[in-house]
């Protein structure tokens, strides 16, 4: 079974990508902080999902998934106004880099684009 973790703590988008992720026949395992991020990195994931409005560091937590996993597709998500942040994401290792809208009209072929 495909897994995918993330580092999220609104529950509102939780439960999205776990309803999402069921429906795809995929695991998903959700993660308060960056230390729990990095436990769930094995067995090996293929995605990597980071609120970048998380509480617990999403962007250093994204810095460290990269330095240890540098093929890993790491999707971050973020409000559209806050450009600065999209940069530092993408300048921390982020594969993609998009906002909340985007992430959400787009969740299902993320998703299957990690089962495949």
């Amino acid at each position: 079974m495909a897994r995918v973790v993330a580092l999220m703590d609104d529950l509102f988008f939780q439960m999205k990508v776990a309803e999402t992720a069921k429906h795809l026949g995929m695991e998903f395992k959700v993660a308060a902080n960056g230390d729990a991020l990095a436990s769930m990195l094995e067995p090996p994931t293929k995605l990597v999902i980071i609120d970048l409005n998380a509480r617990n560091q999403p962007v250093a937590t994204l810095a460290r998934v990269r330095a240890t996993q540098k093929e890993l597709r790491v999707v971050a998500f973020l409000s559209h106004v806050q450009t600065e942040l999209a940069t530092e994401a993408r300048a921390a290792g982020a594969t993609d880099v998009m906002p909340r809208s985007a992430f959400t009209q787009n969740l299902a072929t993320i998703l299957q684009a990690a089962k495949d």
